[in-house]
């Protein structure tokens, strides 16, 4: 805080040589008085200090008692006017209250509401008192840092739309309160819709639109979609944490041979050969989640494809074309069809049986044959994974995927 209000100082004395002027202090300083006109210039200097620095710092939420009684605070000095010139900013839509923003779990309900509130001039009307009780965005800033977040989407996506985890929203902002701020901003705009589905845990997700166009209803393949995808994250993880039991297991062990201590070099080489018995079965689930998302996307897009055809078709048929033409048009479609069928074939969930135990003791014969090739000796990592606990898992997650993928429901695809 103290570091914040130091380089906001710094910078107002940067952008406004003459601050520390007394006469010209005075004269900022006060309230307003008279008509409009007459102050017009002095709330156009606040106005666009404020914006300044909130651009400048990255500022997304703005305190109103920190503005007047750190940024602005010139030896016990503050800004009488700076009640009425957030006032001002608010009427003219220059900031927005967080509350006004609504929560983005809310549904659009509460947030047509209060399009309709603002419409009457209901909060137009709120006295300072109000304002400055809630933190404060700078509309602009909102808008820029929302627009970021729909580009950085648009540039790994090639549809008009697309569905992430919420931890994937939240990644791509600076912070969870900086991401619901946005999702509702979004949403308000018809951009976005908060999705979540009720499992063993709750499943939280975004559809945003990625086009000019607004985003469309949430349908069941939706949430079909947000399971899958929040599955590879849950798969990702798991791997991730494998991968690093992986390494250390095998490095104790090669430390261990080295040392000569069979006996603990082979606790070490069980370790290591049931991390990668682990690992491998979870690559295979992924992999197999990973095709199914891959097929319904290529299953949209040939639905959109199938679409166009029999618009074409019709307006061939409509504009007399030739016969011919038309049977190759519909042979095209029916193609189509063909490989929208051929997904219920590639969803149909997968058993995978229980890889054969493999001798621990190859296992470490190999191990002893690649310590020949260390160069110096590793120390032994305190790394360790319950095999019991890890087992319980990765069958949990095996069941929870093959249930994922028997589930959907392709019915608003087709």
């Amino acid at each position: 805080m103290a570091s914040q209000t130091q380089s906001v100082a710094e910078f107002i004395r940067k952008e406004v040589p003459d601050w520390d002027d007394e006469m010209k202090a005075t004269a900022r300083f006060k309230a307003f008085s008279g008509q409009r006109s007459d102050w017009e210039p002095q709330f156009c200097f606040w106005r666009d200090l404020i914006i300044k620095i909130a651009h400048h710092f990255c500022i997304f939420r703005l305190s109103p008692s920190q503005m007047k009684n750190h940024w602005f605070n010139r030896g016990g000095l503050l800004p009488l006017c700076l009640d009425q010139v957030l006032l001002e900013m608010y009427r003219a839509g220059d900031i927005v209250r967080v509350i006004d923003l609504g929560h983005p779990t809310g549904g659009q309900f509460s947030l047509l509401f209060k399009k309709v509130i603002q419409f009457v001039g209901v909060l137009r009307s709120l006295t300072p008192d109000a304002v400055l009780n809630d933190d404060l965005i700078v509309l602009r800033i909102l808008k820029d840092k929302a627009a970021d977040v729909v580009k950085a989407l648009s540039e790994s996506q090639w549809t008009s739309s697309c569905i992430i985890t919420m931890r994937k929203f939240e990644d791509l902002c600076a912070a969870h309160d900086e991401a619901s701020a946005i999702l509702s901003y979004l949403s308000g705009c018809g951009k976005a819709q908060y999705i979540s589905i009720k499992k063993k845990e709750l499943i939280e997700g975004v559809k945003v639109s990625l086009s000019s166009a607004a985003v469309s209803s949430t349908t069941s393949l939706d949430c079909d979609i947000l399971q899958l995808i929040w599955t590879t994250e849950k798969l990702q993880k798991q791997l991730d944490v494998l991968d690093q039991h992986y390494a250390a297991s095998r490095k104790s062990a090669l430390a261990a041979l080295k040392s000569g201590n069979k006996k603990v070099a082979l606790r070490h080489a069980r370790e290591h050969k049931l991390a990668c018995e682990n690992r491998e079965q979870i690559m295979l689930l992924l992999n197999r989640v990973e095709e199914v998302l891959h097929v319904i996307v290529d299953m949209e897009s040939t639905r959109k494809v199938s679409e166009a055809m029999k618009i074409g078709a019709q307006a061939m048929k409509e504009n007399r074309a030739s016969f011919e033409e038309l049977r190759l048009c519909l042979l095209e479609v029916d193609e189509n069809i063909y490989s929208q069928k051929q997904l219920h074939e590639a969803l149909e969930p997968t058993s995978y049986a229980d890889d054969e135990d493999d001798d621990i003791k190859e296992e470490l014969t190999r191990l002893e044959l690649e310590i020949r090739a260390e160069d110096s000796l590793v120390s032994a990592s305190n790394y360790h994974i319950d095999e019991a606990e890890r087992k319980a898992e990765v069958s949990e997650t095996a069941d929870s995927i093959a249930d994922a993928v028997s589930g959907l429901k392709l019915a608003d695809c087709c």
